[in-house]
């Protein structure tokens, strides 16, 4: 039964008391690897607080439910699409869709269920927020493509990714366009980052099967791409918080984020099969330190 379990599932003895279908149906969106949604959720909270507008509990947890909603149906989506592709990847090819325990109309009913839930979600907004999340349908869309017709689909997803940061902001505010701005683009070099470092993992079957990354284009100098993409999005929300507020002592919040990143860079070892795995998943951690400075700032 567990050997028909991704190896980077983070409850695999939780997952593997499931019966057959609801285990794949888990492992299809993800809930087995709570890192993607927690990564997806950081921004929505990035933008939230730094809004200004104190903890926002109700709407936070709104946010979560809609991340793990929409991140699962992002997965079930890709599944969709790179079946193909995914049964020639040793690390993928146990997907269920891959593997055909799941088939495609369960997974685009999978898929649908999930999306109404991040409907619900959806309502809870105010509209020109709805608006700005229903934006992002069209490179959610476009995202599985990506990876055969660039080399940088990491910055495609970071596009993604880094989309709960308006939809955070502007769910309370509609203001101070280019803070948002600055924040935004510093979420998009985390994430083209921390998904380099995930890419390493599937390096040598990305070759062979002909999918692109960012890991095989920076080749022997991943560390030093992820070090100038994680010095660029300190930058950005650097001056995020300084066009909110121009106090050089506001720009101390970061300090634990940079240490903890700049940690992440320092111990990265490319050869070591674990080694980025457990890098790329500490990332959660990079992200509640952001978002404890945005509050600090939004709020002080």
């Amino acid at each position: 039964m567990t050997d028909q379990i991704v190896p980077d599932s983070e409850h695999r003895g939780l997952v593997a008391r499931l019966p057959q279908v609801p285990r794949d149906l888990a492992q299809l969106a993800r809930f087995d690897r709570p890192i993607g949604w927690w990564l997806l959720f950081w921004p929505c909270a990035f933008g939230l607080w730094l809004a200004g507008a104190g903890w926002q509990i109700g709407l936070l947890l709104w946010l979560l439910l809609g991340a793990v909603a929409m991140r699962g149906a992002g997965c079930v989506y890709n599944d969709i699409v790179d079946a193909d592709l995914d049964r020639q990847v040793a690390r993928t090819a146990v997907r269920p869709v891959a593997s055909g325990r799941i088939s495609q109309t369960l997974a685009w009913a999978w898929l649908g269920a999930l999306c109404a839930v991040g409907l619900i979600v959806l309502f809870q907004l105010r509209w020109q927020a709805q608006v700005v999340a229903l934006a992002s349908l069209a490179l959610v869309a476009a995202y599985p493509f990506m990876k055969r017709i660039t080399w940088w689909p990491q910055a495609w997803l970071g596009l993604v990714f880094s989309w709960g940061a308006p939809v955070g902001w502007i769910a309370l505010r509609g203001d101070n366009w280019e803070v948002l701005a600055a924040l935004y683009a510093g979420c998009v070099l985390w994430v083209i980052g921390y998904d380099t470092i995930y890419a390493l993992q599937d390096r040598e079957d990305d070759a062979l099967v002909g999918i692109r990354s960012s890991a095989l284009r920076l080749g022997g100098r991943v560390r030093g791409g992820v070090t100038v993409f994680y010095l660029g999005a300190l930058a950005l929300w650097g001056l995020a918080f300084w066009l909110l507020r121009a106090d050089w002592v506001a720009l101390l919040a970061l300090v634990p984020a940079a240490l903890h990143l700049g940690w992440q860079v320092a111990s990265l070892d490319p050869a070591d099969p674990a080694n980025p795995l457990e890098r790329f998943r500490a990332n959660r951690w990079a992200g509640a330190l952001v978002a404890a400075a945005c509050y600090v700032v939004g709020n002080a």
